[in-house]
């Protein structure tokens, strides 16, 4: 290997002298002939061994110089592993190893291609850095949330669920210009007493006519039905006075919708006479109107009479370009007590999913907070959050859905302060005292039935919901390890679990979580920790981990690391690593969670413009310095690079020049110089290079951008060298 090894870095320098040395004529030329500039510049790389060569072993014998790929280029056995056997110690799959990538939609887990990597990486010498185990990104959404889905509860065939739906765009002057029959199969006994029942209501009081009679014949008129806005049950006694065969119910003079449920016809003897008078089964073969009133229509509703009451409905028409461009408050009666806790709680549902932002505020101005959000489904469910007002004014409680097209309803709200009821009310007198209206939108109290107590399933508690992701979690990460077999033994066992905003009540950031990230993010991940808990989360994680990892051939120590992004931020001054130091603690409390290692994904730029260069050089060193304190291992998981011009673009590699290139690599030399120079040689757990080639223009990461250390041809970039001198500390 040792003369083979610098092939992958020279093959394309070389490339040029082959062609000009393979001409028929291998005479001697009368003249000179420079090389072009652009190879004689890059040829000092062929100078250069390869990386691992830079590594001081003998300095820490622990520390890993890794590589990230896709694992399958790696167990091909081609070029792409020939460059990583002879550059790297360690490497990092991009995607084999986390959750969709290996759990189906019906749970079931295929670990072969973790295994073929394992067994790949054995071969070539190179241990394997696990990444990951715990994350809110790439999970496999619809399996973890068909475990916590509200359960099907028995259907009763005698609930009502849907019903007869009657529009009328227009009123007549008379009742028999809009009509709905009931056809009866056989006609009624003359003499014999009938009660006809049912349930009705419309959107305004009416009455209206029933007269039953011949098909084509006579009538017989009998008192009318009324309905109100609310579901009423109603009948009629009455005594056949014809061989009734059909049953007329006549509104012609009633504009509206008019809706009809649980419609029997009895006798004394019991026996219904209406085929499917609940409507539940949405055959409406039985009803007919004439042919010739064509002015109404009628059709199978939904959610039949055992919706009752009322509830808060807020309908925004269009979609605004922000939240806050359409709000409906709540105004308390005095201010909250400014760092006290308080819970909102009620009950939810909208015309499509949507994560409600939510705003805490001060009528007199000035003052505003962002506890978060509640995520609404389509249907009644909890919500929930707790916030603690950070003002000594604020007094309301604002939802904010601007960006929202489509109408909320919330019922049952309460706000408590621990041990009282501030407010409460499930708008059953339809009164909306209180609450306000902003953004040109309406905001009423229940034209929409409330949430009904006759439940078609069954919502589990948030204890059930823990218990059943915290068995979700252990298997997965069971099944993990007895494919890894003890070989990996070292982990991102939490990855970005630091939300980068909000404030957790200690003047830290957040954890991520459903209610504080876009109505997008919160769709397409799956936050565990929102359901086993800020804490719980990662005790729960780390624990299994260690555990499955001793089952299952693990022998060497096992290292667990938390891995995030952003911890060099320059704009919040290093708070994000602060804060990760910070949750590290909390969750260690308990005294027997161990964290070993803090991973940095360091996902950098470098800056054209000096004055931001430097800053952002200065927040890694104290990134570095911040870690060093920690105690804690410290690895960085995932470095790459772009560049970013004086205007602040982004530069695509096709566009790159020379003395660019050769910031970056001197941008490289720093921050790994630095790592070493600030991280004690007893924390330094190892450096990944997250892109060993630049990447296509194709590619969902960073694509087209110059991230690698080689160029999409695998020859050796100036970024190649600069890594090199950080590593040897030149």
């Amino acid at each position: 290997m040792k003369h083979t090894k610098k092939i992958l870095g020279t093959m394309l320098l070389t490339a040029a002298a082959v062609v000009a040395t393979s001409c028929v004529d291998d005479s001697k030329l009368l003249f000179s002939v420079d090389k072009p500039a652009s190879i004689a510049d890059m040829e000092y790389l062929n100078a250069y061994d390869v990386l691992k060569a830079y590594v001081n072993s003998s300095a820490n014998p622990d520390f890993k110089l890794g590589i990230a790929l896709a694992a399958n280029d790696y167990i091909a056995g081609g070029l792409v592993t020939r460059l990583v056997n002879s550059n790297f110690h360690d490497m990092t799959a991009g995607n084999a190893m986390k959750y969709a990538s290996c759990v189906g939609n019906d749970g079931t887990m295929n670990f072969d291609a973790v295994q073929n990597f394992v067994s790949a990486a054995k071969a070539g010498g190179l241990t394997i850095y696990g990444h990951t185990l715990a994350w809110h990104a790439q999970q496999n959404n619809k399996y973890l949330n068909g475990l916590i889905a509200p359960i099907p509860l028995p259907v009763d065939p005698n609930a009502a669920n849907n019903f007869l739906h009657i529009t009328v765009p227009n009123a007549g002057k008379d009742p028999w210009e809009a009509e709905i029959y009931y056809d009866l199969s056989t006609p009624l006994e003359v003499g014999k007493e009938y009660v006809i029942s049912m349930k009705a209501k419309a959107t305004s009081g009416v009455s209206y006519n029933f007269w039953p009679g011949v098909i084509d014949g006579d009538t017989q008129y009998l008192p009318s039905f009324s309905a109100g806005e609310k579901w009423e049950e109603t009948s009629i006694t009455f005594t056949a006075s014809i061989p009734i065969n059909r049953l007329r119910f006549c509104f012609g003079a009633f504009q509206g919708e008019l809706c009809f449920d649980d419609v029997t016809l009895t006798s004394d003897d019991g026996e219904n006479l209406i085929v499917d008078g609940t409507f539940d089964t949405g055959d409406l073969s039985h009803w007919t109107k004439p042919s010739w009133m064509g002015s109404y229509t009628y059709e199978i509703g939904k959610e039949g009479s055992d919706n009752v009451g009322f509830c808060l409905t807020m309908t925004n028409t269009e979609k605004k370009s922000n939240n806050w461009d359409s709000q409906v408050w709540y105004q308390f009666a005095a201010p909250l007590t400014e760092g006290k806790a308080y819970t909102f709680t009620a009950k939810a549902k909208a015309t499509d999913a949507y994560n409600c932002t939510i705003f805490t505020q001060s009528s007199s101005g000035g003052a505003q907070g962002y506890p978060g959000g509640v995520n609404i489904g389509t249907e009644w469910t909890n919500v929930s959050l707790t916030f603690t007002p950070g003002h000594g004014q604020v007094d309301k409680f604002t939802f904010n859905f601007g960006d929202f097209a489509g109408t909320i309803y919330v019922d049952d709200v309460v706000f408590s302060d621990g041990t009282s009821e501030i407010y409460a009310t499930g708008f059953e007198n339809q009164s909306i005292a209180g609450w306000t209206s902003w953004g040109g939108y309406q905001a009423l109290s229940a034209e929409g039935e409330g949430y009904s107590s006759n439940q078609t399933s069954l919502e589990l508690t948030p204890e059930e919901k823990k218990d059943t992701l915290t068995w979700a979690m252990n298997n997965w990460v069971e099944g993990m390890m007895k494919a890894t077999g003890g070989y990996v033994t070292a982990w991102d066992v939490v990855n970005e679990a630091i939300s980068g905003g909000g404030d957790d009540g200690e003047g830290f950031y957040t954890l991520q979580s459903a209610k504080n990230v876009s109505a997008e993010d919160a769709k397409n991940n799956f936050y565990w920790q929102d359901y086993l808990g800020n804490e719980d989360y990662v005790r729960i994680v780390v624990a299994a981990a260690r555990k499955y990892y001793a089952e299952n051939g693990g022998v060497n120590p096992l290292k667990l690391f938390v891995n995030d992004y952003n911890l060099e931020s320059d704009w919040d001054d290093n708070k994000k690593v602060k804060s990760l130091v910070h949750w590290i603690e909390k969750w260690e409390a308990d005294g027997v969670t161990k964290i070993d290692g803090i991973g940095t994904q360091m996902h950098v730029s470098c800056y054209a413009n000096a004055v931001t260069q430097k800053s952002k050089e200065d927040h890694v060193e104290k990134m570095f310095q911040i870690l060093a304190e920690s105690g804690k291992l410290v690895k960085i998981t995932e470095l790459d690079m772009g560049y970013i011009d004086e205007n602040g673009t982004s530069v695509k590699t096709e566009n790159m020049t020379e003395a660019q290139h050769k910031a970056m690599s001197d941008y490289y030399k720093f921050i790994v110089k630095k790592y070493f120079e600030i991280i004690p040689a007893a924390q330094q757990y190892g450096i990944t290079q997250w892109c060993a080639t630049d990447s296509p223009s194709n590619s969902s990461w960073r694509g087209g951008e110059p991230v690698g250390l080689w160029d999409a041809n695998y020859s050796r970039k100036h970024t190649y060298a600069g890594f090199a001198d950080g590593l040897s500390g030149k």
